[in-house]
């Protein structure tokens, strides 16, 4: 189904309005300030983190991804009936999957899946891709993906883009891609690499491809950009992909010898943690020294401290 005949039906902006408390000035919608600011650390949810490492090279990516949700009672943990979700990969770049600048294929299928097994209305695979969108689509295996499960696969595009208030230290008003808000729950599934400016890309810096406008600005001050941008979204969890890792040359990268085999996904609903783990566990990095996890944690997005978490580990 097209998702702009979808949106029109389900009004989106009207459900955009009715959860901003109706009001919209000079066309920006406003959220309310506890969604925009701190909101993880609004509420205790007992917060966890899996590590799932894949022990044989038999095990496939699928199993992987799916054993590790079975770690936390399974999707419909996150995922009620007749939800619209949206999944946010990274597929920002016209890359084959085994070059480790994508999400792999298998993680999104088996997230869809779940997704789906979860009684979900509906399944997006969502991406503002810097290369071109179809040619990331077909190089990153996502247009595979959404064509054997059925997903939708939004291709961006300027009218899916509105300016929201994101309330930041450095962002204030945005172009946003509104599919990832008009959901009803979103998965953030990034891949984990090296990036040339903050060292690593994991999960907060995966929301730059949630949003429009001139992302190269964004760069400018880019730690405080990715903060300012995981307080605004909110995933009901995040699965980083470490089955492949670029660990030179990135985000982008394009040759195998950048790449090393981890056999390794990170699940988590802290998003500190999350890549606090990731950056130590895959790269070998303290968390301390990286700038975006120091800001997110004094911004009271989450914690570097893996005891305060439930904190499982997962072979296969």
């Amino acid at each position: 189904m097209d998702w702009d005949s979808d949106v029109t039906r389900r009004q989106c902006m009207q459900r955009l309005l009715a959860v901003s408390g109706g009001l919209a000035l000079g066309g920006i919608v406003r959220w309310p300030e506890g969604l925009t600011r701190k909101a993880w650390a609004a509420a205790d949810r007992g917060k966890f983190l899996v590590e799932a490492v894949a022990g044989e090279p038999a095990v496939s990516v699928r199993d992987l991804t799916r054993k590790t949700f079975e770690a936390v009672g399974g999707m419909g943990r996150f995922v009620s009936k007749g939800d619209v979700v949206v999944v946010k990969p990274n597929i920002s770049w016209a890359r084959a999957a085994n070059l480790g600048a994508t999400t792999h294929p298998e993680v999104m299928e088996a997230v869809v899946e779940l997704c789906q097994e979860a009684g979900a209305k509906k399944v997006r695979i969502v991406d503002n891709t810097i290369h071109d969108a179809a040619r990331c689509f077909a190089l990153s295996g996502a247009g595979a993906v959404a064509k054997k499960t059925g997903a939708d696969l939004v291709h961006p595009r300027a009218s899916l883009m509105r300016d929201m208030k994101i309330g930041g230290s450095r962002l204030d008003v945005w172009p946003v891609f509104v599919p990832v808000v008009e959901a009803d729950k979103v998965i953030n599934l990034p891949v984990a690499k090296h990036h040339s400016l903050t060292s690593l890309t994991l999960g907060m810096k995966n929301w730059i491809g949630a949003v429009g406008g001139s992302r190269w600005s964004l760069h400018q001050d880019i730690h405080q950009t990715v903060v300012d941008l995981a307080q605004f979204f909110n995933p009901a969890v995040t699965l980083i992909d470490a089955t492949r890792i670029m660990v030179r040359n990135g985000p982008s990268g394009g040759s195998l010898s950048d790449v090393v085999a981890k056999n390794t996904l990170i699940l988590s609903d802290d998003p500190v943690a999350g890549d606090a783990r990731a950056a130590s566990l895959l790269f070998g990095q303290k968390p301390e020294n990286l700038g975006f996890v120091v800001l997110a944690e004094k911004g009271g997005l989450g914690t570097m401290d893996m005891e305060k978490l439930q904190w499982k580990k997962v072979s296969l």
